[in-house]
């Protein structure tokens, strides 16, 4: 359970396009290449077992032409990285030409990572637009030159308020939008940005739903929005007669959405830890709104949720990839090595999307008693690497993750090492090289993986010969405080590359670092007195890069920082 630390809050990235070299996908859907442009970027690299069609060598991501930010943590890979920034550089972010521009105000806080378009034709002219959500279920769109708000629509239905925080300290005062959305520029007149909102109504029933909004217009898509139900075979925490109903008012959406292969999926934790809960991730159809799959992760069991700290569900265009929290697991497997009664709670999971199905897994050799202590891999978001190649010539498909136990695993993608009691049986395991549990994610760049722990400096670790480094290769000389730091990349391709990470705390900051050494550090927001200070942190906010500017989500807005007038 997760009464420890308070709340696990959604965040956004910027969106790439990478441009490493893709290779067919052998299953799927067939059109992974395409959908995934649309949904916030190619996987990260070429999603074939066998490594056939690869590219003979690290296939490291390329920059694209697209400033826009469509996703959490910049594509569907979640690797952090915005590759198209042409302005900010080593040599101009620092306290004498870099800082705060504006604070962007709106009606509760952000706990979302917004998103940023391009060129959007809207309000009788073409503009770059900044759209935020707020836990007031609000969802704003604001020129993101002058600040204008361009238009403000509310995700609640007639006669509702948002809920309320069910006496819990995680997310407060008020729950409306936590996730961070989703955008598709292909959909719609306009293009259609998913949003999930909860709210609460006069007779003190909850709801759930998801919308698709007009990104020009804010207006509802699809015959939008559509309340969120679902039921599934099983008899863990909750069931009637053989059946899991889910329950809008037990749940949360802190995952940030993917959208992948024209489905947007969202995935639940519990609110609060309140029993009873299980783990469900449920996909709508992109073009109806209607509801396209539904997976329960311990339907025989309890917990098992996903909370990820806002990260989202990660792909390489194929399958999905993620860590639950602590739940029931079957250490008993069948002839498959799939657990006995289907639950999969406190595992490094590979989802099919043909059906939804829990098609491979990873489950460290003392995941229950992990899951008994409350020291889960689901405090973590998972991340897709490139393909790399090993010292033995082989192209190796690989993603990693981390939860509270401070360890790093790596797993191979279509072979990630099921269960054992003995042993972990992994690609590769660094056990302490971070020192402190993960509440977030970690980021890649050029080679170089970055993870911000608990009460750790945020820490690099190389990538060659498909092996990170066994410790790390340059860190920060601070450390952050809880919920740690989730990184994200600014760079214009391969050069200039930046670290940027948010620091929580009564006075929050914006910390900017040399990519290629930590140790270097560019820029603070607390190092030139109040000038560029935006009050206290926000937990789980990934800094958002777009064409210039950095997003930074607040208690009560959005801190824009850039280039200073001179």
């Amino acid at each position: 359970m997760k009464t420890h630390f308070p709340a696990r809050i959604a965040a956004i990235g910027a969106v790439v396009l990478i441009a490493a070299i893709v290779v067919a996908c052998s299953g799927g859907s067939g059109d992974s290449a395409t959908s995934s442009a649309a949904s916030g970027g190619a996987p990260a690299a070429a999603s074939s077992p066998s490594g056939a069609s690869s590219p003979a060598g690290a296939s490291a991501p390329l920059a694209a032409v697209s400033k826009d930010v469509v996703t959490w943590h910049n594509d569907i890979a979640r690797t952090g990285q915005q590759l198209a920034e042409t302005v900010l550089t080593p040599a101009n972010v620092n306290q004498r030409t870099f800082g705060k521009l504006a604070l962007f105000s709106v009606d509760g806080a952000v706990d979302a990572q917004p998103l940023f378009l391009a060129g959007v034709p809207i309000a009788g002219g073409t503009r770059n637009v900044l759209y935020v959500a707020t836990e007031n279920a609000s969802v704003y769109a604001f020129d993101a030159d002058s600040g204008a708000v361009l238009w403000k629509v509310s995700t609640l239905g007639s006669g509702e308020s948002p809920s309320d925080d069910h006496n819990c300290h995680q997310i407060t005062p008020t729950i409306g939008v936590t996730a961070t959305p989703v955008i598709d520029r292909t959909r719609g007149p306009n293009g259609a940005m998913y949003v999930v909102g909860m709210s609460k109504d006069a007779s003190g029933a909850y709801h759930q739903r998801i919308h698709a909004l007009d990104v020009a217009t804010g207006a509802e898509l699809f015959n939008g929005p559509t309340e969120i139900r679902a039921t599934y075979p099983g008899n863990g925490a909750g069931s009637q007669n053989g059946t899991l109903t889910f329950d809008p008012g037990q749940y949360a959406e802190r995952a940030a959405l993917l959208l992948l292969n024209g489905v947007v999926y969202t995935a639940w934790t519990s609110h609060c830890d309140f029993m009873p809960y299980t783990g469900w991730v449920m996909g709508y159809d992109a073009a109806t709104l209607q509801q396209a799959s539904v997976l329960n992760l311990t339907p025989n069991g309890q917990m098992g949720s996903i909370w990820m700290s806002g990260a989202g569900l990660a792909s390489d265009g194929q399958a999905i990839f993620f860590l639950d929290a602590n739940g029931t697991f079957d250490p008993t497997q069948n002839a498959q090595e799939m657990p006995i009664n289907g639950n999969f709670g406190n595992g490094f999971l590979r989802l099919e999307t043909s059906p939804l199905r829990v098609q491979d897994y990873f489950e460290p050799s003392n995941t229950v008693q992990e899951s008994n202590e409350d020291e889960d891999l689901g405090s973590g978001g998972a991340m897709v690497l490139p393909d790399f190649t090993d010292a033995g010539g082989t192209v190796r498909h690989l993603a990693i993750g981390a939860g509270k136990n401070s360890t790093i695993y790596v797993v191979n993608r279509f072979s990630m090492g099921k269960f054992d009691s003995n042993a972990d049986h992994i690609y590769q395991e660094l056990v302490g090289q971070i020192r402190g549990a993960m509440f977030g994610a970690p980021a890649y760049f050029n080679n170089t993986v970055y993870f911000g722990a608990v009460g750790d400096s945020i820490r690099a670790f190389a990538v060659s010969n498909a092996l990170l480094s066994a410790t790390s290769t340059s860190q920060t000389s601070n450390a952050f405080g809880f919920p740690g730091a989730t990184p994200s990349i600014s760079a214009n391709g391969t050069a200039n590359g930046i670290l940027w990470a948010a620091e929580n705390g009564a006075t929050g900051a914006l910390r900017a670092y040399d990519a290629a050494n930590l140790a270097r550090q560019l820029y603070s927001s607390n190092d030139a007195g109040t000038r560029d200070q935006f009050g206290a942190g926000n937990k789980f906010i990934t800094p958002m890069i777009a064409n210039g500017k950095v997003y930074v989500g607040t208690k009560n807005g959005v801190a824009v920082f850039g280039l200073l007038s001179k």
